[in-house]
C-alpha cells in the first residue's frame, strides 16, 4: 500500500468520525481517545456532566434546561469574580422579550428601572400602564417576581421575568422608598409602547424655552428627538432643556446619532477600548440642527448611552447639567447569538467620554445640583434648568 493511499484512507476515516460527531454522536459516548482528539477538555467535561445528570438523576431532566442552567452559571461566575453587573445569558424566550424592548414595544407592566442590590428600582412609570394603575411610583423597589427574589439578578434578567404574554398575570413584591415590608401586587400584563420622546414649549418672562424628554435610546429614538427639537425651534425656542432623568441607556449607535443632532460633524462622542475589539472612536455624523443653548437633566438613573450623550454635549457644546449624580456605568456590552436561539450579552470593553474619562462608579456630577421634591405639583429640577438657560 502506498503512503499516499494510507494517508488518504486515514483522512477519510477522520472525516467519517468527524461527520458522525457532527450528525449527533454525544461526546460522553465517545471512546476516551477519540474524545480527547475531537472535544476540548472543558467542553467534554460539561457535556459529560450533562449526560450523567440526564441518565442518572432521580427525576426526568430536560437537557435544554440543564444547558440553560450551565450557561447561567458561567455568567454568574463572571459577574461575581469581576464585579460585572451587566453580562447576562438570555434563553431564546428571554432574548425575544429583551429585543422587543430595544425596538420600543413589549408586553409588560410599564416601568423604567435601574438595577440595585435588592432588585429593581423604579425610575419611571408610563402613564395609564398596569403599574400606574396599581400605584407603583418612582423610587419604589421591586424585590421579587412571582414569589422569587430578584436580588443579584441583572436588570435585563429581572425585567425579562416581569414581561410576558399580553393578558397574563404577574405578581411583584414592591418596597416603598421609605423601606418596610414589601407589598404584593398582582398585575395583568399589557402591550406597552415606550413613549420615546415628549416635548413642550415653556414660555416665561425671560423667553421661550423648549423642553424635550428622551426616555430611552431604542431604535429610531434619534429621529423622534430630532423632529421634536425642530418643532420647538420653529415655535421660537431660544434654548433647550433635554431631560435624561430615568433614561437607562440603550443602543450606542443611537447615542452617536442623537449627539449628531446638536454637534457638527467630526466631534468625538465617545471612545472605547476592548481586549478583543481594540480601540475605537465614535464621531458625529453631520447634519446637525442650528445650535442653541442646552441644559441636560440627569439623576441617579441616567446611565450608559444617556451618560455618553450628556458628556458629549457638556464637553463639545458646553451644555450645563442640572439634577443629581448619574449612574456611572463605564462599560459596554455585545450581544452574541448562540446556536440554541439564545444569546450571551457580554461586557467586552470600557468607554470614555470625549475628555478621556471613564465613568465607572463615578458618574457625572451635575453643574447645578437640584432635586424634584415629592408631593409637589411642580418639577423643581425643570424650573432650576429654565433659570440656568435664562441666565446664559
Amino acid at each position: 500500500m502506498t503512503a499516499a493511499r494510507t494517508v488518504g484512507r486515514a483522512a477519510v476515516l477522520l472525516a467519517m468520525l468527524a461527520a458522525g460527531l457532527w450528525i449527533g454522536g454525544h461526546p460522553a459516548k465517545m471512546p476516551p481517545l477519540l474524545r480527547d482528539v475531537f472535544v476540548d477538555e472543558s467542553a467534554g467535561l460539561t457535556a459529560e456532566a450533562s449526560e450523567l445528570i440526564e441518565d442518572n438523576y432521580y427525576r426526568h431532566v430536560d437537557q435544554a434546561e440543564v444547558i440553560d442552567s450551565s450557561l447561567q452559571g458561567m455568567v454568574r461566575g463572571l459577574r461575581r469574580r469581576y464585579h460585572d453587573r451587566f453580562s447576562d445569558y438570555f434563553s431564546p424566550q428571554l432574548l425575544a422579550r429583551f429585543n422587543e424592548e430595544i425596538e420600543g414595544h413589549f408586553s409588560g407592566i410599564g416601568l423604567t428601572v435601574t438595577e440595585v442590590a435588592a432588585g429593581l428600582r423604579v425610575a419611571g412609570v408610563f402613564k395609564g400602564s398596569p403599574a400606574a394603575r396599581a400605584g407603583i411610583v418612582a423610587g419604589d423597589t421591586i424585590v421579587a417576581v412571582d414569589g422569587h427574589s430578584i436580588a443579584g439578578l441583572s436588570s435585563d434578567a429581572a425585567t425579562a421575568l416581569i414581561k410576558g404574554p399580553e393578558g397574563s398575570d404577574v405578581t411583584v413584591a414592591v418596597r416603598g422608598p421609605e423601606g418596610g415590608k414589601p407589598r404584593r401586587l398582582r398585575l395583568t400584563r399589557a402591550q406597552i409602547t415606550v413613549p420615546v420622546v415628549s416635548s413642550r414649549l415653556e414660555s416665561a418672562a425671560s423667553g421661550k424655552w423648549g423642553y424635550a424628554r428622551l426616555a430611552t435610546f431604542s431604535e429610531g429614538a434619534h429621529g423622534a428627538l430630532r423632529q421634536a427639537v425642530q418643532r420647538l425651534q420653529k415655535r421660537g425656542a431660544e434654548g433647550l432643556v433635554l431631560d435624561l432623568r430615568g433614561n437607562g441607556g440603550g443602543l450606542l449607535d443611537e447615542a452617536v446619532l442623537t449627539a449628531s443632532i446638536f454637534l457638527p460633524e467630526g466631534e468625538t462622542v465617545v471612545s472605547t477600548d476592548s481586549r478583543t475589539q481594540g480601540h475605537a472612536v465614535y464621531k458625529t455624523k453631520g447634519g446637525n440642527l442650528p445650535s442653541l443653548p442646552i441644559v441636560v437633566l440627569i439623576d441617579r438613573n441616567t446611565a450608559s448611552a444617556a451618560e455618553i450623550l450628556t458628556a458629549a454635549l457638556a464637553d463639545d457644546a458646553g451644555a450645563k447639567t442640572v439634577g443629581g449624580r448619574s449612574y456611572g456605568k463605564g462599560v459596554f456590552q455585545q450581544e452574541i447569538e448562540l446556536s440554541n436561539g439564545g444569546a450571551l450579552k457580554l461586557t467586552v470593553g470600557e468607554y470614555f467620554t470625549p475628555d478621556g474619562t471613564n465613568l465607572a462608579g463615578k458618574g457625572i456630577s451635575p453643574d447645578v445640583p437640584a432635586r424634584d421634591l415629592p408631593g409637589t405639583s411642580r418639577d423643581e429640577v425643570v424650573e432650576r434648568a429654565l433659570g440656568v438657560l435664562s441666565s446664559q
